[in-house]
């Protein structure tokens, strides 16, 4: 399942590195990219949007 979150809390490309470990901690498989200029981050995984968020929010940022 591919889906788009926004995260208005992450402002640098280490915050999106940060996201994408969270994410692939919970998914290794899952392929993510995180645009920390829109604060856009795109995930393509198995898990379920309610574990890809609050992997996020584990990880310190705000899923908006």
């Amino acid at each position: 399942m591919t889906f788009q979150l926004t995260v208005p809390t992450m402002s640098c490309s280490a915050c999106g590195e940060t996201i994408t470990e969270a994410i692939r901690a919970i998914d290794p498989t899952a392929v993510v990219q995180a645009e920390p200029k829109t604060k856009q981050v795109t995930v393509d995984t198995q898990a379920t949007i309610s574990a890809v968020k609050q992997a996020i929010v584990n990880a310190g940022y705000r899923v908006a």
